[in-house]
């Protein structure tokens, strides 16, 4: 399907036929995410209970878990509520998702696409009215996928899906840079200057040195996980003075309980959640088919779109009723967990049920853990998710998938992911249309009995 949409995109000219064959070979998906290697992972046949695979699954589960905790803390900031809320919709949607969800192995959680748009909601109206919207949500996403809407995923061109995995990435660099910054009494949050950078860069540094060398020694166990392991012991046994993950707020709490939304059910009440259900279903529903065809690209299956649709509305809804935020696929986290050997619905079971036990009785020991490791654990996610290559045949490509791969990860970055997709689909229709339009041409000839009869050759829009 890639392949089909980018040669539709640029069929004016035949010599571009073999660079876009480069392209679409050198950049898949499968491609840019394989350079982002955690642990060596064998493709062969293993039996499905085996303890390998059963240490395999569970370690994935659990570098992701810990992965989860400080964005679900951030972005619960960012949507001005309770880091709990955050917490809740990451153990909710992701054990949900796990277990009946498109693609195992892709894990979701809350994510900051949707949260940017959850905080005006919540300033205006209040976190009840946040949990009413996140059901409507829920529901949303339930008919799109009983009708089937997730097949128009395959519509989108490739030259879109790279901006996407581009601006994503984007995204998830500017998101670390906040750990870089400390509270001034003064001041408010202010840049870390002099020692304490220097402390926090090295620390970073010393997580990504190990997740680079680990699976050069051994693949016992998955490099991220070793790096947040190693360094965190450093941290702790020598008791440098840097920032963790207690310091962002606690993750204590209890299990979550049912509850009813506490709003009024009126006519009302609908007119203001229903504009937010529609931009967060769409958001959740299109990040989430993208990070269903990424995933699939490294683990080499096909469909579950309807079923991934299904079981992110299931969650929401869900969701909703047991006071958390709502969510999505995460990207990031997905990718960890594919490339540290999580492949099957156990590692993502596993992340969402070590996210429960951090909440219940490991807060004390999770809020140890240093925001760099974290951090460069993130970074590395970033390093591999990127399409370095896709900067370098900018001017190899026809102009058209260049102009549409730049914007969308412009808007990606600036506006949202759901903006972006649109934007970019409709810029490439309209170079597909344009681009075809000047192939047309009319041959004319004029019948014995003097009347003249036009040929036309080549696609016809009306």
């Amino acid at each position: 399907m890639l392949h089909r949409s980018i040669n539709a995109l640029s069929p004016a000219h035949h010599s571009h036929r073999h660079i876009l064959d480069f392209f679409v070979t050198k950049l898949s998906l499968a491609t840019l995410a394989g350079r982002f290697s955690f642990a060596g992972q064998s493709q062969g046949w293993q039996p499905l209970l085996s303890p390998a695979l059963l240490k395999t699954e569970i370690l994935a589960g659990l570098t992701v878990a810990l992965a989860l905790v400080p964005e679900a803390v951030a972005f619960s900031f960012v949507a001005g509520v309770h880091p709990l809320v955050g917490l809740y919709a990451a153990f909710i949607v992701g054990l949900v998702t796990a277990l009946i969800g498109g693609r195992p192995g892709m894990i979701s959680g809350a994510t900051g696409a949707l949260a940017v748009v959850m905080v005006a909601l919540v300033a205006a109206h209040g976190v009840e009215y946040l949990f009413a919207t996140v059901v409507l949500m829920g529901v949303m996403q339930i008919l799109a996928g009983v009708f089937h809407l997730g097949k128009f995923i395959r519509l989108v061109p490739h030259p879109v899906m790279l901006g996407f995995v581009n601006g994503l990435a984007i995204i998830i660099f500017l998101a670390q840079m906040s750990q870089f910054q400390v509270m001034d009494p003064d001041e408010g949050l202010v840049w870390m200057t002099g020692i304490p950078l220097a402390k926090m860069l090295g620390l970073v540094a010393l997580t990504m040195a190990i997740i680079w060398l680990m699976p050069k020694i051994t693949t016992a166990i998955p490099a991220p996980l070793a790096a947040i392991g190693v360094v965190a012991g450093i941290v702790i046994v020598f008791g440098i003075d840097v920032p963790r993950v207690g310091d962002l707020a606690s993750i204590e709490g209890g299990l979550p309980s049912f509850h009813i939304p506490m709003v009024p059910l009126t006519l009302e009440t609908l007119e203001i959640i229903l504009p937010y259900a529609l931009i967060l279903s769409a958001i959740g529903l299109i990040e989430s088919l993208l990070t269903l065809n990424l995933v699939g690209e490294i683990v080499n299956k096909r469909g579950g779109a309807s079923q991934e649709c299904i079981a992110q509305g299931v969650a929401n809804t869900l969701t909703g009723f047991f006071g958390g935020m709502g969510g999505c696929a995460m990207i990031g986290q997905s990718i960890i967990n594919v490339k540290s050997g999580g492949r099957r619905r156990l590692s993502g079971l596993s992340a969402a049920l070590f996210l429960l036990v951090f909440i219940l009785v490991a807060s004390s020991m999770i809020e140890q853990i240093p925001l760099a490791a974290l951090v460069g654990v993130m970074l590395m996610v970033v390093l591999g998710t990127f399409a370095w290559q896709s900067i370098t045949i900018l001017r190899k490509i026809p102009l058209t998938d260049a102009f549409v791969m730049l914007l969308v990860t412009a808007v990606t970055v600036m506006s949202d992911l759901a903006v972006a997709v649109v934007v970019g689909v409709i810029v490439s229709a309209l170079a597909y249309a344009w681009n075809n339009s000047k192939r047309i041409h009319a041959r004319i000839h004029t019948t014995p009995e003097g009347a003249k009869v036009y040929a036309i050759d080549g696609p016809l829009f009306f």
